[in-house]
């Protein structure tokens, strides 16, 4: 398979929209924060906020691993252009692996949130 400078360029939508999505998440649970700093902290706050710090990490690392595959097409594409296929193949499927990272994190993180919404839920009866 040739490696052209449109396949780099076809994610180049996808990762912006992903990394769309993980902004929209972190700012959400920034405001949440924000709304909970000063309150009594009750067992189930405790655990909330157990549970925020986890996501708030998570949501990081999967940031940065999108934004560092987004680099990476990039990257690929300057090899591309200077003529170095090989060093291209490397450098896109890093980006991949990147991509492939940001988005088993992007799982881990929903895992998280849903046990924050069990806690609610257990609460509720």
């Amino acid at each position: 398979m040739e490696l052209t400078l449109t396949t780099p360029a076809v994610l180049f939508p996808a990762i912006s929209l992903l990394l769309l999505a993980y902004s929209n998440r972190f700012l959400h649970l920034a405001n949440l924060i924000r709304q909970i700093h000063g309150q009594d902290l009750s067992p189930r706050l405790q655990k909330q906020i157990a549970n925020l710090r986890r996501r708030v990490v998570l949501i990081r690392y999967m940031q940065e691993a999108g934004v560092m595959s987004f680099f990476f097409c990039v990257l690929t594409m300057l090899a591309l252009y200077i003529g170095s296929p090989h060093l291209a193949w490397w450098l896109f499927g890093i980006s991949l692996l990147l991509l492939g990272t940001s988005l088993w994190l992007s799982v881990m993180e929903i895992r998280i949130s849903v046990k924050a919404l069990d806690i609610h839920l257990d609460e509720m009866g």
